[in-house]
């Protein structure tokens, strides 16, 4: 019972943390801000722009810039941009008459001692094809245009770069090198191809877990191989079994809703490494149990003459040799990741943490009906409305894509999300969906299986496959939210509870079932250890 107890104390803690990543979001900052004043010369989008750059004729080492809201644009490809000369502004500030050359050049300016617009228009006096303006730290400054600035004739592309490149360039062009660069800003894709594996990671993840019991653990009901502890061959029913489900009834799912809502405010003010690196070991916990729970049961299942053998061990007793083998295989797979992190494949072993931890939880935590999944989902769409839409009208800034981002975290990443690199964006970055994007859906979707099953409907007549239809659909409507805003971040359940659970609960009262789905099932009314 204490062990039982532990188990579905974890699991309401992964729940937790969970929800407080459902959040999908593209990362692009090449966003347009609506507060800055507009005129005709100043109506340009921010726009990411490559800088290629060549030292006495040895190409370097590219880095990324940000146009300003005003100027010459740049064009899209390489092939069709011209290599130009760069040079210092003299003054480096460049805020007055230059006394150095700039003609069919690009000055090198420093950050400051008056308005973008009018460095700018010094360069463009002088002769300049460009200015780059060198930002006092590693950051992309946005730069916009003044009040003042209503009849702007500005010609030239006028670029933000980083400290560390300018300064590399400073250094080149004050030893007397020759600096010399070509600035384009490639588009990027409308749709990717991770977009894609992204979705049919989601929708698959959810429907592997839906059919685990099913198809995958049918025949292990005789003993319990999937975990570091002591097979009772002795208890081997269904009641056996479903003691390792966690059942969620309404009270708990509000509380669970403002509890996630206090730990995201936690997080937000006071998030630093040693925090993200605190949910890292906790990903780790879950990704290890969950990665060991699912190899086991897929090699018992190929192979089910593998997990019989027993040995016996100190404390635990008797176990299963097969857990014994797999489980240091699973440690060392999270060390690894956790070690790697930050190299360019480690998304491939978040990814396989996070599912397998994702299918092991599905089969753990359960709604009981569509009442309890009525009051959870519905919380959580509010939640994630709130804390992305609403929270910047009280905070300055949207609280859940600052906490998903990690913007207070000295660099580390949250890692309760899955994510894929795009592929062919000019640009890289990831495209990521939180596992509460995965999870909360994905719990309706395990029920209407349930139900089906209970219910001995088929295919088309039930609700399983309707389900996981609507969380496709969902999931589409939400990048082409993104792709209509911009890039900037969306709630992801806004979109998926409608479509999964506003789906199911429109469908079973045209066929005269939602009384019985609302009341499906039994939540069981005394002090159990077993509801959340």
């Amino acid at each position: 019972m204490a062990a039982y107890s532990a188990r579905n104390l974890r699991i309401s803690l992964f729940l937790h943390v969970f929800l407080l990543f459902n959040l999908s979001f593209a990362d692009d900052v090449s966003h347009d801000d609506e507060s800055a004043p507009k005129s005709a010369a100043c109506n340009n989008k921010f726009q990411l722009v490559k800088v290629k750059n060549w030292v006495n004729g040895a190409e370097g080492e590219s880095f990324v810039g940000l146009s300003a809201r005003f100027g010459a644009s740049l064009p899209s490809h390489a092939a069709v941009a011209h290599r130009t000369t760069a040079v210092m502004a003299n003054p480096f500030n460049c805020c007055t008459n230059s006394s150095s050359k700039l003609s069919n050049s690009i000055a090198l300016s420093k950050r400051g001692d008056c308005t973008f617009t009018a460095k700018a228009e010094v360069a463009q006096v002088a002769g300049a094809a460009g200015l780059l303006i060198m930002n006092d730290n590693e950051d992309l400054y946005k730069m916009v245009c003044t009040e003042n600035d209503t009849s702007l004739n500005i010609t030239i592309p006028v670029v933000m770069i980083p400290k560390s490149a300018g300064e590399s360039m400073k250094d080149s062009l004050s030893t007397g090198g020759k600096v010399e660069l070509l600035l384009y800003s490639p588009k990027r894709p409308v749709v990717d191809i991770s977009e894609i594996f992204l979705w049919l990671m989601a929708v698959g993840t959810i429907v592997c877990a839906s059919l685990w019991t099913e198809f995958v653990t049918c025949e292990q009901t005789d003993e319990r191989y999937n975990q570091l502890g002591s097979p009772n061959p002795g208890t081997t029913n269904k009641d056996d079994s479903e003691k390792e489900v966690l059942d969620i009834n309404a009270k708990g799912a509000i509380i669970f809703v403002i509890t996630a809502s206090a730990f995201l405010l936690l997080l937000y003010f006071f998030m630093s490494s040693w925090f993200v690196w605190l949910l890292i070991v906790l990903f780790c916990i879950g990704g290890i149990e969950g990665l060991h729970v699912c190899l086991v049961t897929l090699i018992s299942r190929i192979c089910r003459d593998c997990g019989r053998k027993l040995i016996k061990l100190p404390i635990l007793g008797e176990v299963s040799a097969l857990s014994v083998v797999v489980f240091p295989f699973c440690v060392a797979f999270a060390i690894f990741w956790a070690a790697k992190q930050h190299a360019s494949y480690a998304w491939i072993g978040q990814d396989i943490l996070g599912v397998s931890l994702m299918i092991t939880v599905l089969q753990m935590a359960r709604l009981p009906n569509i009442k309890v999944a009525s009051v959870l989902l519905t919380c959580a769409f509010f939640y994630d409305i709130f804390w992305v839409f609403i929270s910047p009208l009280i905070f300055n800034e949207s609280v859940m894509i600052a906490v998903a981002r990690g913007d207070n975290s000295g660099g580390e990443a949250i890692p309760m999300l899955l994510r894929i690199p795009r592929f062919f964006d000019p640009w890289g970055g990831y495209d990521m969906i939180g596992f509460g994007d995965i999870l909360f859906p994905g719990l309706l979707v395990s029920f209407s299986f349930r139900y089906d099953r209970s219910n001995k409907k088929g295919i088309l007549n039930g609700y399983f496959l309707w389900c996981v239809v609507g969380y496709g659909v969902g999931l589409f409507l939400t990048y082409v939210a993104l792709y209509l805003m911009d890039g900037h971040g969306q709630p992801a359940l806004l979109y998926l509870v409608p479509c999964t659970l506003g789906l199911i609960i429109i469908w079973g009262w045209l066929r005269g079932e939602l009384r019985d789905l609302w009341n499906f099932g039994k939540v069981p009314s005394n002090d159990d250890s077993g509801d959340v």
